[in-house]
């Protein structure tokens, strides 16, 4: 690629272009041109149906590139192996505060007994969710994948719900760091949904270093969050030519070693 080129594609990959939805525009070298949106994957009533100007950008795109086709179906919780009951594996609060929080939301206790702690982590985020209003049928990957394939648009994986799988599955002593997250920041966790549904309802944010609140410990964030981007700069740059709708979820897009920084400054 010529000099030109490369300064064509810099200044384009800088784009301002403000969306009403949280989302930026980045030109990678050889005519490769990403509209990166911040997924939601559990959304509010009032989250769908989708921007017609977004519907527009998907119309317009050679592939739609999600994390995992969600839309496949299939349970993502299928193992075989069974631990040794929850309360044994936990210390005397956290295990108080699962059976507060299970009866708080209606979990029956003896469904995530034996259930691997970030399994057990995952249930209890998604009811939470649910008690804010949350559904999947709302959630702004599930409306762009069917609406590509509704307009034949291609979808593509960076991952797939399989390599997630592995990750969680691949977490230390049963996944028990994200359990324990999952319980300290309980709260916090709870701010931070509702601020991404201001994202989507009310204004995206202005800049892509803010600061979020902290649901992660360092370690989990690197796996959950660093790796991923890391792994997905990769997978990026090594598309065609051609004009894609990257949906990935929003906390991937803002905050420390997000993944347009990555893609800026590669």
């Amino acid at each position: 690629m010529g000099l030109l080129s490369r300064i064509s594609a810099l200044f384009s990959s800088l784009s301002t272009t403000r969306y009403p939805w949280p989302a930026l525009d980045i030109t990678l070298p050889g005519e490769r041109h990403l509209h990166l949106v911040g997924s939601i994957h559990m959304g509010t009533s009032d989250m769908a149906p989708l921007s017609e100007r977004l519907i527009e950008k998907l119309r317009a795109a050679d592939a739609l590139i999600v994390e995992a086709d969600i839309t496949e179906g299939g349970s993502p919780f299928s193992h075989d192996i069974e631990e040794i009951p929850l309360e044994e594996r936990l210390s005397s609060a956290d295990w108080q505060q699962v059976v507060s929080l299970a009866n708080e939301m209606g979990v029956s206790l003896s469904t995530i007994d034996s259930q691997p702690a970030w399994q057990v982590a995952l249930v209890l985020q998604a009811h939470q969710a649910q008690r804010l209003g949350l559904r999947p049928d709302f959630g702004i990957d599930f409306q762009l994948l069917e609406a590509a394939k509704a307009m034949s648009v291609p979808v593509v994986e960076l991952e797939g719900a399989q390599s997630q799988m592995d990750i969680l599955m691949q977490l230390p002593d049963g996944g028990m760091p994200l359990l324990s997250d999952t319980l300290t920041h309980w709260h916090t966790n709870a701010r931070l949904l509702q601020m991404m549904i201001g994202w989507w309802l009310e204004s995206p944010p202005q800049q892509e270093n803010i600061i979020l609140p902290n649901t992660f410990g360092d370690e989990l964030y690197d796996v959950l969050m660093h790796r991923r981007n890391r792994q997905w700069l990769d997978f990026l740059q090594k598309l065609p030519s051609g004009r894609y709708v990257v949906a990935v979820g929003a906390l991937h897009l803002y905050g420390e070693g997000n993944l347009p920084e990555l893609l800026k400054n590669k």
